[in-house]
């Protein structure tokens, strides 16, 4: 909502508030501020001049014109102009050398077209007004001569600009914005619908409402011998172009005029054009409608339509249609005014992406009072400016509707805010809103109004309020909308900051703890942490070469996606980090880790395709919440690396090393470590990975996840760099099987003692099958163990291959001899061998 700050101190006795004051009222009751534009201050030395001669210059291609204007001073001033809309005798605003127009254009004295110009004729555009810039502004006439034009016109104002939320389509009017601000200052306001409008029995024009679910008033009310050369008011066009919106004619800027100050949309319609009855209805199957914007529109068949008898006229409350538009020879007017679904009005806009300053409004909910003064309004004022006559007719067709009555305990805002405002303080603010206020069982209180259960812990029903709201406030619906009203208007900077009582020995779990270990732990080995949209497409899952049977390909799809191209919730944590990875190679980011922690959505076999929708005017039943978690997915925590490029980095001091599957690998073990588990790694072909370079990850017996290189047709679908690794593990299996908080080692005082053993195993002996034997065979007293060398030969036969590996030992409380670290080291290698068939080198 745009508005100049002159139009709202028309109807609010504000102090000497600047625009920022204002502006810092209004954000405090709940309307965001958007802008501020103080607009007419730049403007210098442009007056009011009288066109005096026209002298046409005919050796141009173009029209050009020397005209002599008396600005008020003793001699005229004679100025070129390429504009054709004046004549002799008319008034305009000329800028005199020396001026200063918006955005710091300077006018001087200059000579063209073989003349001197002394001063310039301006458009709306050029003064900032508009952007009608095809004809000289013509002033009316009798306008002083040499009066300054932004005195006279009022262009020296401050506009402020709302961003209105849906819940607040009361403010998208001046009477709203009016209403707030004299509540926000504590000073009186008039309401512009403040009027009698006149009782007529006759009707204007025969019109009915044929579904009242799409429209519950309807009023027609009509003006004879309307002048359609008659002007818009200078000051009407300038407030209109403030507010945002282009001048049209007379009777498109009354209409617009009031819809922008009371709220309510308005239209006219050409009654010579109408043909029958009017009959507000939804559209029939193939009906057809070309709008004001030249589109022919198939309607839809719960679309609001305005029909005469030769069909739909108008699409209510949107545009209304082009067979009865005020033409330059309209001369009969029907002015309507009506109150249309909300609902039905936002699903017809958006059905037909037609969205217009009169379904913003619509679709918000206006005043259901408002038509009757609103039309009367519109054809006071065209009688006024375009010499019209009113015609002693009233067209009123509406639906009953019972007020809606809320009843609220007195304290219920002080209990929702923690604040005592005491019941003086709500019922003041709640009349403030506009509200009707009675104690239950008073003169004039609703019979059978009850409070909700829940909302009598702690009043007598003494001190129960019954609360009807004003028209115009259909977003007050129950109580909490009323202790909202209250607080807001009592200032949101009252509310006390408190903070919550912590129990003491209360902190982060241990699920927690872990899942912040894992983060740091990665980001420590280098990866960088991402977050991606859960959201993937089938392409996606085509992309990892997915089987069709595939448990990962059943996936939950969303009624409402984002986008159409990404409709399935995520199965596995893999497409958006390749899709990331991608990105970033793209930017010029060759050597790339990323990791993800995250959901991923695993519906069960067997469970209800869609959840139960429940209402909110009570909490659900067990059977209800239990509806609804069987049709919800599992979710499990997963935790993904991907890596391209080198992993350790060249330079000066040597060649890189390429990342690879071992990296991928070694990221599972930096997570499981985190939860206090080993993982043992055994080969395995899972898809997308590489069926050569894959493994599969154990904590004891259960499945934790995968690492290794991906398939190249997987690479290559996704166009990722060449041996691309990645590694997606389970964490909640690691958060079940924690054990509590994890204990660190003691640290023995004791020296440490190291064997190295070389153990030749066949080639196809998994290296971790091996190292797990060694762990097992060699006791407690192993400290640690490492791989340093693998070799391949002829001195080890084809077929094999030599492991070499440093078995550290420690004990806690004594010094180890060689007989102790040898004897465990061989009970190491018998195991390995009995279990792998691995055979001690140079034994």
């Amino acid at each position: 909502m745009k508005f100049p700050l002159s139009w709202l101190r028309e109807y609010v006795d504000l102090p000497a508030a600047t625009a920022h004051e204002v502006a810092e009222k209004l954000t405090a009751a709940g309307l965001k501020l958007e802008a501020i534009e103080s607009v007419g201050d730049d403007i210098k030395n442009v007056v009011v001049g009288e066109v005096l001669s026209i002298e046409e210059l005919t050796d141009f291609k173009k029209p050009i014109r020397y005209c002599s204007l008396e600005v008020g001073e003793a001699a005229p001033r004679w100025v070129i102009c390429g504009a054709t809309n004046f004549a002799v005798g008319d008034r305009v605003p000329v800028a005199l050398p020396g001026a200063v127009l918006p955005g710091g254009f300077e006018v001087g004295s200059r000579k063209t077209y073989g003349r001197v110009s002394d001063g310039m004729i301006c458009s709306a555009r050029e003064l900032g007004i508009g952007e009608d810039h095809s004809g000289i502004l013509i002033l009316p006439a009798g306008t002083h001569l040499g009066a300054d034009v932004v005195e006279l016109l009022g262009l020296r104002d401050d506009v402020i600009e709302l961003e209105v939320t849906p819940d607040r389509g009361y403010a998208l009017s001046i009477r709203g914005v009016a209403r707030e601000v004299a509540t926000a200052f504590g000073v009186p306001w008039r309401d512009p619908a403040d009027i009698e409008p006149p009782a007529f029995d006759e009707e204007s024009y025969p019109a009915s409402i044929a579904d009242p679910t799409a429209c519950d008033r309807f009023v027609l009310r009509s003006v004879s011998g309307f002048d359609q050369s008659a002007e818009t008011p200078m000051w009407m066009q300038v407030r209109l172009s403030r507010a945002g919106m282009r001048p049209v004619s007379l009777a498109v800027d009354v209409t617009n005029y009031l819809m922008l100050e009371l709220g309510q949309p308005l239209h006219a319609f050409d009654r010579t054009k109408l043909t029958g009855p009017i009959v507000v209805r939804r559209a029939e199957p193939g009906e057809r409608l070309e709008t004001l914007d030249h589109v022919t529109r198939e309607l839809h068949p719960e679309d609001i339509l305005i029909t005469d008898a030769s069909g739909p006229i108008s699409m209510a409350g949107t545009m209304g249609g082009l067979s009865t538009e005020i033409s330059g020879e309209s001369t009969e007017l029907i002015i309507e005014a009506a109150h249309f679904s909300a609902t039905g009005t936002a699903r017809m806009s958006r059905r037909h992406n037609l969205v217009s300053e009169a379904s913003r409004r619509f679709e918000r909910g206006v005043d259901r009072e408002l038509p009757l003064y609103a039309s009367w309004r519109a054809v006071q004022m065209l009688v006024a400016f375009g010499g019209g006559t009113a015609d002693p007719g009233l067209t009123h067709a509406y639906v009953d509707a019972e007020p809606h009555t809320i009843v609220i305990p007195a304290d219920h805002p002080d209990r929702v805010a923690g604040v005592a405002y005491g019941r003086e303080t709500v019922v003041h603010r709640l009349e403030q809103v506009g509200c009707t206020v009675v104690a239950q069982g008073a003169a004039g209180g609703q019979a059978g109004a009850e409070a909700p259960a829940d909302l009598l812990d702690g009043p007598n029903p003494a001190e129960l309020l019954t609360v009807t709201p004003p028209s115009w406030r259909p977003d007050l619906t129950d109580p909490n909308d009323l202790a909202e009203e209250v607080v807001r208007l009592e200032g949101y900077e009252r509310l006390p900051s408190v903070l919550p009582d912590t129990p003491a020995g209360a902190g982060l779990t241990e699920t927690q703890r872990l899942r912040r270990r894992v983060g740091r732990a990665l980001a420590a080995a280098g990866y960088v942490e991402t977050l991606a949209y859960p959201f993937i497409g089938a392409r996606d899952l085509d992309g990892l070469q997915l089987a069709a049977d595939d448990p990962r390909r059943r996936t939950v799809r969303l009624a409402n996606p984002l986008s159409e191209d990404e409709p399935l919730m995520r199965t596995t944590l893999l497409p958006g980090l390749l899709k990331t990875l991608v990105r970033n190679v793209g930017r010029g980011f060759g050597d790339v880790a990323l990791f993800e922690s995250g959901l991923v959505y695993l519906p069960e076999p067997g469970a209800p395709a869609k959840a139960p929708v429940l209402g909110v005017d009570r909490r659900p039943a067990e059977d209800e919440l239990a509806g609804i978690a069987a049709a919800l997915p599992r979710q499990p925590l997963r935790v993904g690396v991907v890596l391209a490029g080198e992993h350790d980095r060249s330079g000066w001091w040597g060649a890189g090393r390429p990342a690879g599957w071992a990296d991928a690998i070694e990221a599972a073990r930096i997570v499981a470590r985190e939860a206090g588990v080993e993982p043992v790694v055994r080969a395995d072909r899972h898809t997308p990975w590489h069926p050569g370079r894959c493994a599969a990850l154990y904590a004891g017996d259960e499945l934790i996840g995968h690492a290794g290189e991906l398939h190249p047709r997987v690479v290559e679908a996704f166009g990722l760099p060449p041996r691309t690794c990645a590694m997606e593990l389970e964490l909640t299996v690691l958060e079940v099987a924690l054990p509590g908080p994890v204990q660190a080692r003691p640290v023995s005082a004791y020296p440490v003692a190291t064997q190295d053993v070389a153990l030749v195993v066949p080639a196809e002996i998994p290296v971790a099958q091996v190292e797990t034997a060694l762990r097992e065979g060699a006791g407690e007293l192993l400290e640690s163990i490492r791989l340093f060398d693998v070799y391949t030969g002829a001195q080890v036969g084809e077929g094999n291959k030599s492991l070499a590996y440093t078995l550290r030992f420690r004990a806690a409380d004594r010094t180890l001899t060689v007989e102790e670290t040898t004897a465990a080291r061989d009970a190491a290698v018998a195991l390995a061998g009995e279990r792998t068939g691995a055979q001690q080198r140079g034994a």
